[in-house]
């Protein structure tokens, strides 16, 4: 059955560094926190539609619905310490419901715009915003044209302008967030700050072989 959904993809910025830095049984706690915290985050009749490592994938009859979800994600994220950013894609347009999976062009598309938006950003296309009711929710603010993988023309991307707490701090060995520097490890010569020891030795490690190399 053919049908029109809004699709949202979100995944973790720096989930390969956590885990080689961390290892496996705090990614994994990791990613069990990250679904928890986005079915908190549904909106009307959006769903968790699949999770693939850290990426989840969300569905949606409404973009109106898909929009309020992206946004209560952003902002719920943004306030953990020592969780990663999220970054994500929006997209609306026609797919193939075969049993309980999604086909065709517009899953395909709304990953290729994932993958374009940065650590902390949702990019979403016009087809999206276009579907919309109430616009007044959100400011989207275009980011050009974009050539995404395995599809002929360039797409017109936007950056959805939700309000985020500024973050400062970023550990730059595991990319977790560093929301309070004063319980966190700072670097003795730099204003770098570390959510470990661990962390910290690594990263002086690193610096130690690249002087040497």
């Amino acid at each position: 059955m053919e049908m029109n959904v809004a699709i949202l993809m979100a995944d973790l910025s720096g989930y390969s560094a956590l885990t080689e830095t961390h290892g496996a049984v705090t990614a994994a706690d990791l990613i069990d926190k990250y679904i928890s915290l986005a079915e908190n985050c549904l909106v009307g009749d959006c769903r968790l539609h699949q999770q693939t490592g850290d990426e989840i994938m969300f569905v949606s009859n409404s973009s109106d619905v898909m929009l309020a979800t992206a946004k209560q994600l952003a902002a719920a994220t943004a306030k953990l310490e020592y969780f990663l950013q999220v970054h994500g894609g929006l997209h609306y347009g026609t797919v193939l419901k075969r049993g309980a999976n999604y086909f065709g062009s517009t899953v395909n598309l709304t990953a290729r715009i994932a993958a374009k938006a940065a650590a902390g950003t949702f990019y979403c296309s016009a087809e999206f915003i276009n579907s919309i009711t109430d616009k007044s929710t959100c400011i989207f603010q275009s980011q050009g044209n974009h050539s995404l993988k395995n599809i002929n023309e360039k797409k017109e991307l936007f950056e959805l302008n939700i309000d985020k707490i500024k973050t400062n701090y970023i550990d730059p060995v595991c990319r977790m967030l560093i929301l309070h520097p004063a319980n966190a490890f700072r670097h003795p010569n730099v204003e770098l700050y570390f959510c470990s020891t661990q962390c910290l030795n690594i990263y002086n490690e690193n610096q130690a072989m690249d002087q040497r190399s």
